[in-house]
C-alpha cells in the first residue's frame, strides 16, 4: 500500500481530489484526523454518539460501514488497511513520518512529495510521483498478496517469518530502544529480487515475498517479513528459513542501534 499524507488548511478537500484520482488506479482508503473533519461529516458517520462501554463500535449499513474506537494510533489503522488497499490518503497528521503534500508551507515531519497550494495542486502529477514511494507492508498485507497468486489453488501451505526489535539478548544487556535501518539504494532491491526469483524456481514453491522496513523502528515493532506460498509445508518452511538467512547475508542493509546508554552503527563494531 502506498501512503500519501496531506497537511494544510484545505487538506480535507485536497484529500478527496487525490482519493478520486487514485481510485482510478486501485483501491483507496482515506484516513482523516478529527481536527480536519467537519461536524456534519462526523455526525453523518455516527461518530457523535459513542458508547463508552465499547472499545470499538462498528456501524454497518447499505452504503458501507464506519467505526469508532479508543486507543488507536495512525500506525494501527494503517496496519489494518494495508491488506485490502492499494493506497491510503492520510489527511491532517503533520507529525507522521510519511511522504506528504504540504499546502501553504505547513510544517510536517515526513518527506516532502509536493509543496504547493490547494489551487495550484496538480493531482495527476502527485499520483504519478507516488509510484516511487516505498510500499507500506505488514505481514497481513503480504499474506493477502500471496493468496492472490495465480497458483493459489495448488497451494496447501503459507509459511511466514517476522523479525522484530528485541530489547536484549540476556538479562545483563543494555536495553535497546530502537534500531534504524538504511538500504543501499537500487542494489538492495536487486538483491531481494534475485533471492525471490531463485527461491521461486524450487519445486512446489509458488510465491516468495520479502520485505525489510527502513528508518527508525522502535523496540517491539516488526522489522522484516518473509512469506512463502507453497504446495506443502515442508517446502514452505524450508524456503522461509533460506529466505531470511539469504536476506541477512546478501542484502546490503545497514543497522544503527540505539540503547539506553549509546548509539552506534553495527557494521562499525
Amino acid at each position: 500500500m502506498k501512503i500519501l499524507g496531506i497537511v494544510g488548511d484545505e487538506s480535507g478537500g485536497v484529500a478527496d481530489r487525490l482519493a478520486n484520482q487514485l481510485g482510478k488506479r486501485g483501491r483507496v482508503a482515506v484516513v482523516t484526523s478529527s481536527s480536519v473533519s467537519t461536524d456534519s461529516t462526523r455526525s453523518a458517520n455516527g461518530f457523535d454518539s459513542p458508547n463508552s462501554s465499547h472499545s470499538t463500535t462498528v456501524e454497518l449499513g447499505e452504503n458501507g460501514w464506519c467505526a469508532r474506537g479508543g486507543n488507536r494510533s495512525l500506525s494501527d489503522v494503517l496496519d489494518e488497511l494495508a491488506p485490502e488497499n492499494d493506497y491510503a490518503v492520510v489527511s491532517g497528521f503533520p507529525a507522521a513520518d510519511i511522504p506528504t503534500v504540504s499546502l501553504d508551507d505547513t510544517d510536517f515531519a515526513g518527506e516532502t512529495l509536493v509543496a504547493t497550494d490547494a489551487d495550484g495542486l496538480d493531482v495527476e502529477a502527485v499520483c504519478d510521483a507516488l509510484a516511487a514511494v516505498e510500499e507500506y507492508e505488514t505481514l497481513e498485507s503480504l499474506v493477502e498478496r500471496a493468496k492472490r497468486s495465480p497458483n493459489a489453488e495448488r497451494s496447501g501451505a503459507i509459511a511466514t517469518f517476522t523479525g522484530r526489535v528485541r530489547a536484549k539478548d540476556s538479562d545483563d544487556d543494555t536495553p535497546t530502544e530502537s534500531l534504524e535501518f538504511e538500504i543501499y539504494d537500487g542494489v538492495a532491491q536487486t538483491k531481494l529480487n534475485t533471492i525471490r526469483d531463485e527461491l521461486e524456481t524450487r519445486d512446489g514453491v509458488f510465491t516468495v515475498l520479502l520485505h525489510h522496513r527502513t528508518g527508525v523502528i522502535e523496540y517491539g515493532e516488526d522489522i522484516v517479513f518473509v512469506v512463502v506460498l507453497a504446495g506443502h509445508r515442508e517446502e514452505a518452511f524450508r524456503t522461509v528459513e533460506d529466505g531470511i538467512n539469504r536476506l541477512k547475508a546478501e542484502v546490503p542493509i545497514f543497522k544503527k542501534e540505539v540503547t539506553t546508554d549509546e548509539q552506534f552503527w553495527v557494521h562499525e563494531r
